[in-house]
């Protein structure tokens, strides 16, 4: 098994002195987001002992660092899916190093369904928390306490000032940003619409197949976290349309647009404050 310091010390051999304020990952059609870090110092997953590169449409698999808005900040350029067969270790390491590059707070972006019919493809939804019906926890087996905890409480996951923040700058910049439950499933497949009339009845307001596991990784090891989503698609069964993962990456990149200009000021505000 690959060590954290293992993969520190590759990551180290491009960056020797880069150490973060903040952590991004970026879900399917949001990878404009890092085109505008200055200075980026760029590192293909497959270069990083411990991680895997993902496979799927719309996901670079690139870490890279730069200057946002002057604010050191580490971009995941693609994040790893369970779907793929991505060991569960791996999206530990994917999560782990974004605190050990010196990150306090994880900006977690994903491509979302939505449950709610005032919210449509090509908006964005401030996640306020979520349920995991993906079938495992990441932190299932023997714990490090160098890392976190035996046990870490979920309650504030989705950080209330953080999204505080995120509805102020939104509102200044005259955006739109409803809030919604997330609910993970593992994929790839699209959910049925009977699952989906469920999720409802369960108060999900936004569907996909990440963000969870991320969430509690970096709860565990201290991380604050900011969830956005993009909406992409109406849930199965909420329209006529069909659903495709290109149809997720068109509405991704309409959403994208939003985000791209709502995030460097979400982060310019969190520097201020903390």
């Amino acid at each position: 098994m690959v060590t954290m310091q293992e993969t520190m010390d590759a990551i180290r051999k491009y960056a020797p002195k880069f150490f973060s304020k903040v952590g991004i990952i970026l879900g399917s059609g949001l990878g404009s987001i890092a085109e505008q870090l200055v200075d980026p110092i760029t590192i293909p997953y497959q270069a990083i002992p411990g991680l895997h590169t993902g496979g799927v449409s719309g996901h670079a698999s690139l870490l890279i660092m730069g200057q946002l808005n002057g604010i050191p900040v580490i971009c995941m350029k693609g994040r790893l899916h369970l779907y793929e067969g991505t060991p569960i270790e791996s999206v530990r390491t994917f999560v782990r190093l974004i605190k050990a590059l010196g990150a306090e707070t994880l900006i977690v972006t994903a491509a979302v369904g939505s449950l709610r019919e005032d919210v449509g493809p090509g908006e964005m939804m401030l996640l306020t928390d979520h349920i995991n019906f993906q079938p495992l926890n990441a932190l299932v087996g023997p714990n490090d306490e160098s890392v976190g905890p035996r046990f870490i409480g979920m309650d504030n996951a989705y950080d209330d000032g953080l999204r505080d923040i995120a509805l102020r700058v939104a509102e200044r910049m005259g955006f739109t940003l409803p809030e919604g439950v997330y609910i993970s499933l593992i994929g790839p497949s699209f959910e049925t619409p009977a699952e989906i009339r469920a999720f409802r009845t369960l108060g999900a307001d936004a569907v996909g197949m990440s963000v969870a596991q991320e969430v509690i990784l970096a709860r565990h090891c201290g991380l604050r976290v900011l969830g956005l989503s993009a909406v992409t698609n109406f849930a199965a069964g909420m329209s006529a349309e069909k659903l495709t993962h290109e149809g997720t990456l068109h509405y991704g990149e309409l959403a994208a647009r939003k985000l791209t200009k709502l995030i460097p000021e979400i982060i310019k505000e969190i520097s201020r404050e903390v």
